[in-house]
Protein backbone atom coordinates (compact mmCIF):
# COMPACT_ATOMS: atom_id res chain seq x y z
CA UNK A 1 0.00 0.00 0.00
CA UNK A 2 1.17 3.69 0.39
CA UNK A 3 2.77 5.15 2.90
CA UNK A 4 3.02 8.40 5.40
CA UNK A 5 5.32 10.24 3.17
CA UNK A 6 4.56 14.47 3.61
CA UNK A 7 2.55 14.30 6.73
CA UNK A 8 3.01 14.77 10.05
CA UNK A 9 2.27 11.27 11.15
CA UNK A 10 4.59 8.93 13.62
CA UNK A 11 6.62 6.74 10.93
CA UNK A 12 5.26 3.04 10.70
CA UNK A 13 7.97 0.28 11.25
CA UNK A 14 8.08 -2.93 10.06
CA UNK A 15 10.50 -5.62 10.57
CA UNK A 16 10.83 -9.18 9.11
CA UNK A 17 13.18 -11.83 10.41
CA UNK A 18 12.51 -15.50 11.31
CA UNK A 19 14.17 -15.27 14.18
CA UNK A 20 12.04 -13.32 16.63
CA UNK A 21 15.10 -12.52 18.98
CA UNK A 22 16.52 -10.39 15.82
CA UNK A 23 13.55 -9.06 15.08
CA UNK A 24 13.17 -7.65 18.30
CA UNK A 25 16.68 -6.50 18.73
CA UNK A 26 16.42 -4.76 14.92
CA UNK A 27 13.00 -2.44 16.24
CA UNK A 28 14.99 -1.35 18.67
CA UNK A 29 16.38 1.39 16.17
CA UNK A 30 12.86 2.98 16.61
CA UNK A 31 14.37 4.26 19.91
CA UNK A 32 17.18 6.10 18.30
CA UNK A 33 15.53 7.77 15.68
CA UNK A 34 15.04 11.29 15.75
CA UNK A 35 11.41 11.02 13.76
CA UNK A 36 8.51 9.69 15.52
CA UNK A 37 7.36 6.09 15.40
CA UNK A 38 4.76 3.78 16.20
CA UNK A 39 5.46 0.97 18.04
CA UNK A 40 7.32 -1.25 15.66
CA UNK A 41 5.54 -4.19 13.79
CA UNK A 42 7.47 -7.55 14.31
CA UNK A 43 7.05 -10.58 11.38
CA UNK A 44 8.88 -14.11 11.49
CA UNK A 45 7.29 -15.50 8.53
CA UNK A 46 6.77 -13.44 5.13
CA UNK A 47 3.41 -14.54 4.15
CA UNK A 48 1.45 -12.16 7.13
CA UNK A 49 4.18 -9.20 6.18
CA UNK A 50 3.15 -9.34 2.20
CA UNK A 51 -0.62 -9.50 3.51
CA UNK A 52 -0.01 -6.16 6.08
CA UNK A 53 2.18 -4.56 2.93
CA UNK A 54 -0.74 -4.62 0.45
CA UNK A 55 -3.00 -2.92 3.09
CA UNK A 56 -1.99 -0.90 5.48
CA UNK A 57 0.51 1.63 5.16
CA UNK A 58 3.83 1.41 5.69
CA UNK A 59 6.95 3.93 5.91
CA UNK A 60 9.93 2.17 6.94
CA UNK A 61 10.59 -1.64 6.24
CA UNK A 62 13.80 -3.93 7.63
CA UNK A 63 13.61 -6.89 5.74
CA UNK A 64 16.09 -10.05 6.52
CA UNK A 65 16.97 -11.39 3.25
CA UNK A 66 17.65 -15.08 4.89
CA UNK A 67 14.34 -14.89 5.75
CA UNK A 68 12.41 -14.11 2.30
CA UNK A 69 14.98 -16.53 0.34
CA UNK A 70 17.48 -14.07 -0.82
CA UNK A 71 17.66 -10.41 -2.57
CA UNK A 72 15.44 -11.59 -5.77
CA UNK A 73 12.51 -12.05 -3.55
CA UNK A 74 12.43 -8.03 -2.69
CA UNK A 75 10.55 -7.21 -5.65
CA UNK A 76 7.23 -8.54 -4.28
CA UNK A 77 7.96 -6.18 -0.99
CA UNK A 78 8.93 -3.27 -3.10
CA UNK A 79 6.07 -3.39 -5.43
CA UNK A 80 3.53 -3.07 -2.27
CA UNK A 81 5.29 -0.94 -0.49
CA UNK A 82 6.80 1.84 -3.49
CA UNK A 83 7.39 4.86 -1.48
CA UNK A 84 8.64 3.25 2.25
CA UNK A 85 12.31 3.02 2.74
CA UNK A 86 13.25 -0.20 2.28
CA UNK A 87 16.58 -1.54 4.13
CA UNK A 88 17.99 -5.06 3.39
CA UNK A 89 20.14 -7.17 6.21
CA UNK A 90 21.36 -10.30 5.81
CA UNK A 91 24.21 -12.34 7.84
CA UNK A 92 26.41 -13.20 4.22
CA UNK A 93 26.93 -9.82 3.35
CA UNK A 94 29.26 -9.04 -0.37
CA UNK A 95 28.90 -6.07 -2.31
CA UNK A 96 27.64 -7.79 -5.47
CA UNK A 97 24.76 -9.09 -2.71
CA UNK A 98 24.10 -5.34 -1.37
CA UNK A 99 24.31 -4.15 -5.22
CA UNK A 100 21.67 -6.94 -6.13
CA UNK A 101 19.63 -6.40 -3.38
CA UNK A 102 19.56 -2.45 -4.29
CA UNK A 103 18.41 -3.27 -7.86
CA UNK A 104 15.27 -5.09 -6.43
CA UNK A 105 13.95 -2.55 -4.30
CA UNK A 106 15.92 -1.93 -1.12
CA UNK A 107 17.40 1.60 -0.31
CA UNK A 108 20.55 0.62 1.69
CA UNK A 109 21.61 -2.82 2.75
CA UNK A 110 23.77 -3.67 5.95
CA UNK A 111 25.75 -7.02 7.42
CA UNK A 112 24.67 -8.57 10.16
CA UNK A 113 25.36 -8.64 12.91
CA UNK A 114 25.31 -4.12 12.64
CA UNK A 115 25.07 -1.33 15.29
CA UNK A 116 21.70 0.21 15.81
CA UNK A 117 23.60 3.80 15.25
CA UNK A 118 24.26 2.62 11.71
CA UNK A 119 20.64 1.40 11.00
CA UNK A 120 19.02 4.52 12.54
CA UNK A 121 21.31 6.62 11.01
CA UNK A 122 20.85 4.94 7.43
CA UNK A 123 17.07 4.98 8.21
CA UNK A 124 16.70 8.83 8.78
CA UNK A 125 19.19 9.63 5.65
CA UNK A 126 16.58 8.01 3.03
CA UNK A 127 13.85 9.54 5.14
CA UNK A 128 15.47 12.81 4.95
CA UNK A 129 15.49 12.70 1.24
CA UNK A 130 11.76 11.79 0.68
CA UNK A 131 10.98 15.34 2.83
CA UNK A 132 9.28 18.25 0.99
CA UNK A 133 12.27 20.43 -0.24
CA UNK A 134 10.12 23.62 1.48
CA UNK A 135 10.19 22.31 4.74
CA UNK A 136 13.49 19.62 4.80
CA UNK A 137 14.80 20.55 8.09
CA UNK A 138 19.10 19.86 7.42
CA UNK A 139 19.43 16.40 8.03
CA UNK A 140 20.87 15.17 10.83
CA UNK A 141 24.92 15.03 10.69
CA UNK A 142 26.82 11.98 11.36
CA UNK A 143 29.12 12.67 14.02
CA UNK A 144 33.22 12.92 12.86
CA UNK A 145 35.67 13.19 15.83
CA UNK A 146 37.12 16.27 15.75
CA UNK A 147 40.96 15.56 14.88
CA UNK A 148 39.22 13.52 11.61
CA UNK A 149 39.34 16.07 9.11
CA UNK A 150 43.21 16.91 10.06
CA UNK A 151 44.27 13.46 9.06
CA UNK A 152 44.94 12.18 5.64
CA UNK A 153 41.95 9.32 5.79
CA UNK A 154 41.74 9.45 9.00
CA UNK A 155 38.64 9.13 9.58
CA UNK A 156 36.66 6.29 10.82
CA UNK A 157 34.03 5.48 7.90
CA UNK A 158 30.68 6.21 9.18
CA UNK A 159 28.17 3.14 9.71
CA UNK A 160 30.75 0.69 8.58
CA UNK A 161 33.80 0.68 11.40
CA UNK A 162 33.32 -0.36 14.87
CA UNK A 163 35.61 2.52 16.50
CA UNK A 164 35.22 0.42 19.59
CA UNK A 165 36.57 -2.91 18.11
CA UNK A 166 39.51 -1.04 16.75
CA UNK A 167 42.59 0.50 18.36
CA UNK A 168 41.88 4.42 17.42
CA UNK A 169 45.50 4.76 15.78
CA UNK A 170 44.90 1.65 13.46
CA UNK A 171 41.37 3.35 12.33
CA UNK A 172 43.64 5.12 9.73
CA UNK A 173 44.06 2.76 7.25
CA UNK A 174 40.37 2.28 6.75
CA UNK A 175 39.01 -1.71 5.55
CA UNK A 176 36.30 -4.01 6.44
CA UNK A 177 36.61 -6.71 4.07
CA UNK A 178 38.55 -9.74 4.73
CA UNK A 179 41.78 -8.75 3.05
CA UNK A 180 42.21 -5.65 5.33
CA UNK A 181 41.46 -7.40 8.51
CA UNK A 182 44.05 -9.39 7.74
CA UNK A 183 46.53 -6.46 7.02
CA UNK A 184 45.19 -5.16 10.32
CA UNK A 185 46.37 -8.28 11.74
CA UNK A 186 49.24 -8.47 10.66
CA UNK A 187 50.20 -5.00 11.46
CA UNK A 188 48.88 -5.36 15.22
CA UNK A 189 51.68 -8.43 15.25
CA UNK A 190 54.52 -6.34 13.78
CA UNK A 191 53.85 -3.26 15.38
CA UNK A 192 55.60 -4.55 18.95
CA UNK A 193 58.68 -6.00 17.12
CA UNK A 194 61.88 -4.30 16.20
CA UNK A 195 62.20 -6.13 12.66
CA UNK A 196 61.99 -4.76 9.61
CA UNK A 197 59.11 -4.53 7.66
CA UNK A 198 58.32 -4.41 3.61
CA UNK A 199 54.72 -3.27 2.23
CA UNK A 200 54.50 -4.05 -1.21
CA UNK A 201 51.35 -3.33 -3.27
CA UNK A 202 50.14 -0.60 -6.04
CA UNK A 203 50.27 2.44 -6.04
CA UNK A 204 47.58 4.50 -4.37
CA UNK A 205 47.01 1.37 -1.90
CA UNK A 206 48.03 3.15 0.92
CA UNK A 207 51.41 2.11 1.71
CA UNK A 208 52.56 4.86 3.54
CA UNK A 209 49.56 4.81 6.05
CA UNK A 210 50.55 0.77 6.81
CA UNK A 211 53.99 1.94 7.83
CA UNK A 212 52.42 4.90 9.49
CA UNK A 213 50.24 2.33 11.28
CA UNK A 214 52.55 -0.29 12.39
CA UNK A 215 54.71 2.82 14.24
CA UNK A 216 52.12 4.28 15.88
CA UNK A 217 51.22 0.95 17.53
CA UNK A 218 54.81 0.27 18.43
CA UNK A 219 55.91 1.16 21.45
CA UNK A 220 58.60 3.54 19.68
CA UNK A 221 55.16 5.97 18.75
CA UNK A 222 56.45 8.52 20.54
CA UNK A 223 59.42 9.15 18.85
CA UNK A 224 59.68 10.62 14.74
CA UNK A 225 58.07 8.52 11.71
CA UNK A 226 60.40 10.03 9.33
CA UNK A 227 59.55 9.50 5.42
CA UNK A 228 62.11 9.28 2.84
CA UNK A 229 60.28 8.79 -1.02
CA UNK A 230 62.98 7.20 -3.03
CA UNK A 231 61.74 7.78 -6.22
CA UNK A 232 60.98 11.65 -5.84
CA UNK A 233 64.76 12.19 -5.06
CA UNK A 234 67.55 12.56 -7.82
CA UNK A 235 70.13 9.69 -7.46
CA UNK A 236 73.21 12.10 -6.81
CA UNK A 237 71.38 13.11 -3.47
CA UNK A 238 69.50 10.42 -2.05
CA UNK A 239 72.81 9.28 -0.42
CA UNK A 240 72.82 12.75 1.57
CA UNK A 241 69.65 12.62 2.08
CA UNK A 242 69.55 9.01 4.28
CA UNK A 243 72.60 9.20 5.85
CA UNK A 244 73.56 13.22 6.43
CA UNK A 245 76.33 15.47 5.09
CA UNK A 246 79.21 17.93 6.79
CA UNK A 247 80.20 21.10 5.79
CA UNK A 248 82.17 21.30 2.73
CA UNK A 249 81.74 18.08 1.56
CA UNK A 250 80.04 19.04 -1.41
CA UNK A 251 79.45 22.34 -3.20
CA UNK A 252 76.48 24.78 -1.62
CA UNK A 253 77.08 21.78 1.78
CA UNK A 254 77.40 24.99 3.79
CA UNK A 255 76.87 23.18 7.10
CA UNK A 256 76.69 20.05 8.99
CA UNK A 257 73.16 18.59 8.39
CA UNK A 258 71.39 15.26 9.80
CA UNK A 259 70.19 12.76 7.52
CA UNK A 260 66.94 10.65 7.29
CA UNK A 261 68.33 7.44 9.55
CA UNK A 262 69.95 9.90 12.27
CA UNK A 263 66.80 12.17 12.57
CA UNK A 264 64.86 8.95 13.13
CA UNK A 265 66.97 7.59 15.86
CA UNK A 266 64.50 5.85 18.31
CA UNK A 267 61.67 5.91 15.80
CA UNK A 268 60.86 4.27 12.67
CA UNK A 269 62.32 5.31 9.38
CA UNK A 270 60.02 4.80 5.97
CA UNK A 271 61.91 4.15 2.55
CA UNK A 272 59.14 4.45 0.16
CA UNK A 273 60.03 3.06 -3.76
CA UNK A 274 63.15 1.50 -2.06
CA UNK A 275 63.07 0.06 -5.47
CA UNK A 276 64.03 3.11 -7.28
CA UNK A 277 67.36 2.92 -4.93
CA UNK A 278 71.04 2.87 -6.31
CA UNK A 279 73.05 -0.36 -6.59
CA UNK A 280 75.67 1.61 -5.20
CA UNK A 281 73.71 3.14 -2.17
CA UNK A 282 72.13 -0.06 -1.94
CA UNK A 283 75.13 -1.88 -0.08
CA UNK A 284 76.00 1.41 1.69
CA UNK A 285 71.76 0.63 3.56
CA UNK A 286 72.96 -3.20 3.78
CA UNK A 287 75.67 -2.17 5.84
CA UNK A 288 73.71 -0.16 8.09
CA UNK A 289 70.86 -2.81 8.46
CA UNK A 290 73.43 -5.12 9.27
CA UNK A 291 75.76 -2.51 12.06
CA UNK A 292 73.02 -0.03 13.18
CA UNK A 293 76.54 2.62 12.27
CA UNK A 294 76.85 4.76 9.33
CA UNK A 295 79.01 7.88 8.17
CA UNK A 296 77.69 11.58 7.21
CA UNK A 297 79.16 12.31 3.69
CA UNK A 298 82.55 13.50 3.38
CA UNK A 299 83.10 12.71 7.25
CA UNK A 300 85.62 10.35 8.67
CA UNK A 301 83.31 9.34 11.98
CA UNK A 302 80.65 7.07 12.51
CA UNK A 303 77.92 7.22 14.10
CA UNK A 304 75.51 4.50 15.57
CA UNK A 305 71.61 4.99 15.81
CA UNK A 306 68.56 2.72 16.77
CA UNK A 307 65.76 3.17 13.70
CA UNK A 308 63.04 0.49 13.09
CA UNK A 309 63.20 0.21 8.94
CA UNK A 310 60.11 0.06 6.94
CA UNK A 311 59.97 0.15 3.50
CA UNK A 312 57.69 -0.16 0.58
CA UNK A 313 57.59 -0.88 -3.01
CA UNK A 314 54.81 -0.73 -5.88
CA UNK A 315 57.29 -3.27 -8.02
CA UNK A 316 57.70 -6.90 -7.62
CA UNK A 317 61.16 -7.02 -6.05
CA UNK A 318 61.67 -10.75 -7.01
CA UNK A 319 61.46 -9.58 -10.36
CA UNK A 320 64.02 -6.62 -9.95
CA UNK A 321 66.25 -9.30 -8.47
CA UNK A 322 65.99 -11.21 -11.79
CA UNK A 323 66.68 -8.31 -13.39
CA UNK A 324 69.51 -7.16 -12.03
CA UNK A 325 68.28 -4.17 -10.25
CA UNK A 326 68.11 -4.64 -6.81
CA UNK A 327 70.39 -6.90 -4.06
CA UNK A 328 69.16 -10.25 -3.14
CA UNK A 329 71.21 -9.82 0.36
CA UNK A 330 69.46 -6.54 0.82
CA UNK A 331 66.31 -8.03 -0.03
CA UNK A 332 66.15 -11.01 2.47
CA UNK A 333 67.53 -8.47 4.91
CA UNK A 334 64.42 -6.27 4.63
CA UNK A 335 61.88 -9.15 3.95
CA UNK A 336 61.96 -9.96 7.44
CA UNK A 337 57.63 -9.30 7.94
CA UNK A 338 56.09 -8.42 5.13
CA UNK A 339 52.85 -6.81 4.41
CA UNK A 340 50.51 -6.72 0.99
CA UNK A 341 47.80 -4.02 0.34
CA UNK A 342 45.77 -5.85 -2.17
CA UNK A 343 44.69 -3.42 -4.66
CA UNK A 344 41.18 -1.63 -4.19
CA UNK A 345 39.35 -3.83 -6.77
CA UNK A 346 40.01 -6.84 -4.91
CA UNK A 347 38.19 -5.37 -1.47
CA UNK A 348 35.40 -4.24 -2.86
CA UNK A 349 33.75 -4.16 0.55
CA UNK A 350 36.24 -1.13 1.56
CA UNK A 351 35.01 1.20 -1.47
CA UNK A 352 32.53 2.69 0.35
CA UNK A 353 33.50 2.90 3.95
CA UNK A 354 36.39 5.28 1.85
CA UNK A 355 34.19 6.76 0.17
CA UNK A 356 31.92 7.67 2.76
CA UNK A 357 35.07 8.42 4.70
CA UNK A 358 36.80 11.40 2.48
CA UNK A 359 32.67 12.36 1.75
CA UNK A 360 32.51 13.61 5.39
CA UNK A 361 35.79 14.90 5.31
CA UNK A 362 35.89 17.10 2.25
CA UNK A 363 32.61 17.95 2.99
CA UNK A 364 33.51 19.77 5.94
CA UNK A 365 36.29 21.36 4.57
CA UNK A 366 34.70 22.67 1.59
CA UNK A 367 31.45 23.67 3.36
CA UNK A 368 29.41 21.17 1.54
CA UNK A 369 26.06 19.99 2.59
CA UNK A 370 26.73 16.10 1.53
CA UNK A 371 25.71 13.25 3.77
CA UNK A 372 26.21 9.89 1.77
CA UNK A 373 25.30 8.45 -1.80
CA UNK A 374 22.42 7.67 -3.73
CA UNK A 375 21.54 3.72 -4.23
CA UNK A 376 22.30 4.04 -8.01
CA UNK A 377 25.62 6.40 -7.05
CA UNK A 378 26.76 3.51 -4.56
CA UNK A 379 26.09 0.70 -7.09
CA UNK A 380 28.66 2.58 -9.62
CA UNK A 381 31.32 3.40 -7.33
CA UNK A 382 31.46 0.35 -5.99
CA UNK A 383 31.33 -1.17 -9.87
CA UNK A 384 34.30 0.82 -11.19
CA UNK A 385 37.84 -0.99 -11.08
CA UNK A 386 39.78 1.96 -9.46
CA UNK A 387 43.07 1.87 -11.36
CA UNK A 388 44.17 4.85 -9.11
CA UNK A 389 43.20 2.85 -6.06
CA UNK A 390 42.40 4.61 -2.95
CA UNK A 391 44.18 7.87 -4.17
CA UNK A 392 41.79 7.77 -7.25
CA UNK A 393 39.16 7.28 -5.52
CA UNK A 394 40.05 10.01 -2.59
CA UNK A 395 40.63 12.46 -5.73
CA UNK A 396 37.54 11.74 -7.38
CA UNK A 397 35.47 12.24 -3.77
CA UNK A 398 37.00 15.60 -3.63
CA UNK A 399 36.50 17.14 -7.70
CA UNK A 400 32.81 15.79 -6.83
CA UNK A 401 32.58 17.79 -3.03
CA UNK A 402 34.09 20.51 -5.34
CA UNK A 403 32.10 20.67 -8.09
CA UNK A 404 28.83 19.82 -6.61
CA UNK A 405 26.12 20.46 -4.02
CA UNK A 406 23.28 18.50 -1.96
CA UNK A 407 22.84 16.07 0.52
CA UNK A 408 23.19 13.13 -1.75
CA UNK A 409 26.02 12.24 -4.04
CA UNK A 410 23.66 11.21 -7.27
CA UNK A 411 24.77 9.33 -10.19
CA UNK A 412 24.74 12.34 -12.71
CA UNK A 413 27.61 13.92 -10.20
CA UNK A 414 29.81 10.69 -11.24
CA UNK A 415 32.69 11.72 -13.68
CA UNK A 416 31.83 10.38 -17.30
CA UNK A 417 34.09 7.57 -16.64
CA UNK A 418 32.99 6.23 -14.07
CA UNK A 419 29.10 6.45 -15.53
CA UNK A 420 30.24 4.74 -18.45
CA UNK A 421 30.88 1.05 -18.21
CA UNK A 422 32.87 1.26 -21.78
CA UNK A 423 35.39 3.63 -20.52
CA UNK A 424 38.69 2.01 -20.92
CA UNK A 425 40.12 1.28 -17.20
CA UNK A 426 43.06 3.68 -17.28
CA UNK A 427 41.36 6.65 -17.81
CA UNK A 428 41.74 10.25 -16.74
CA UNK A 429 39.24 11.84 -14.72
CA UNK A 430 39.09 15.41 -15.30
CA UNK A 431 36.04 17.26 -14.53
CA UNK A 432 37.16 20.45 -15.78
CA UNK A 433 36.92 18.69 -18.82
CA UNK A 434 33.65 17.50 -18.59
CA UNK A 435 31.93 20.95 -18.08
CA UNK A 436 33.72 23.02 -20.64
CA UNK A 437 32.61 20.17 -23.75
CA UNK A 438 30.96 21.71 -26.14
CA UNK A 439 27.01 21.64 -26.62
CA UNK A 440 25.55 19.37 -29.26
CA UNK A 441 24.18 20.99 -31.89
CA UNK A 442 20.74 23.18 -31.74
CA UNK A 443 17.58 21.43 -32.53
CA UNK A 444 14.13 22.98 -33.21
CA UNK A 445 12.55 23.29 -29.84
CA UNK A 446 9.39 21.71 -30.82
CA UNK A 447 11.39 18.16 -32.06
CA UNK A 448 12.74 17.50 -28.25
CA UNK A 449 10.67 15.05 -26.67
CA UNK A 450 9.99 16.12 -23.29
CA UNK A 451 12.43 14.07 -20.61
CA UNK A 452 9.53 11.84 -18.78
CA UNK A 453 8.21 10.67 -22.62
CA UNK A 454 11.98 9.77 -23.37
CA UNK A 455 12.43 7.95 -19.75
CA UNK A 456 8.75 6.37 -20.33
CA UNK A 457 9.62 5.30 -23.82
CA UNK A 458 13.24 3.86 -22.56
CA UNK A 459 11.74 2.25 -19.66
CA UNK A 460 8.33 0.43 -21.21
CA UNK A 461 11.28 -1.01 -24.32
CA UNK A 462 12.91 -2.59 -21.51
CA UNK A 463 9.71 -3.92 -19.85
CA UNK A 464 8.66 -5.17 -23.19
CA UNK A 465 11.71 -6.68 -23.58
CA UNK A 466 11.75 -8.61 -20.10
CA UNK A 467 8.06 -10.01 -20.90
CA UNK A 468 6.52 -7.19 -17.77
CA UNK A 469 10.05 -8.31 -15.21
CA UNK A 470 10.24 -4.78 -13.68
CA UNK A 471 13.53 -6.94 -11.54
CA UNK A 472 15.40 -7.36 -14.90
CA UNK A 473 14.57 -4.65 -16.32
CA UNK A 474 15.83 -2.39 -13.79
CA UNK A 475 19.23 -4.04 -13.86
CA UNK A 476 19.42 -3.97 -17.56
CA UNK A 477 18.76 -0.29 -17.24
CA UNK A 478 21.00 -0.22 -14.06
CA UNK A 479 18.73 1.45 -12.16
CA UNK A 480 16.80 0.32 -8.69
CA UNK A 481 13.29 -1.34 -9.27
CA UNK A 482 12.00 0.90 -7.54
CA UNK A 483 12.45 4.14 -9.83
CA UNK A 484 10.20 2.11 -12.27
CA UNK A 485 7.68 2.19 -9.52
CA UNK A 486 7.83 5.39 -8.85
CA UNK A 487 8.28 6.70 -12.36
CA UNK A 488 5.37 4.38 -13.59
CA UNK A 489 3.30 6.32 -10.58
CA UNK A 490 4.56 9.64 -11.95
CA UNK A 491 2.99 9.26 -15.62
CA UNK A 492 0.21 8.07 -14.15
CA UNK A 493 -1.02 10.95 -12.48
CA UNK A 494 0.85 13.69 -15.33
CA UNK A 495 -1.62 11.56 -17.92
CA UNK A 496 -4.56 11.88 -15.21
CA UNK A 497 -4.10 15.29 -14.64
CA UNK A 498 -4.22 15.82 -18.65
CA UNK A 499 -7.45 14.29 -19.32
Amino acid sequence: MGSNEGKELPAIVRVLDASASEAARTSAVCAKLSAACTDPILYTDSSSCLQDLADKSTDILIIDLETIGGEEALEAYAVRCPKSVIIAVSAKGSVSRAVSAMRSGAHDFLTKPFSLDALASKIMFQLEQRRPSSSTPQPAAVTVPASSAQRPIEAAAPQRLHADETPEKENRLIGVSVQMRDVHDQIARMAPSQAPVFITGESGTGKELCANAVHSLSDRSDNRFVTLNCAAIPRDLIESEIFGYVRGAFTGATDNRAGAAEQADGGTLFLDEIGEMDLLLQSKLLRFLQTGTFQRLGDTSSRKVDARIICATNRNPVAEISAGRFREDLYYRLHVLPIHLPPLRERRDDILPLAEAFLLRYSSEERRGFKGFDADAEARIVAYTWPGNVRQLENTIRQIVVMNDGAAVTYDMLPMVIRDQSARPNAIIDLSRERTRSAPPSRPFGAIEPLWAQERRIIEDALDAFDGNIAMAAAALEISPSTIYRKRQAWSERLMQGA
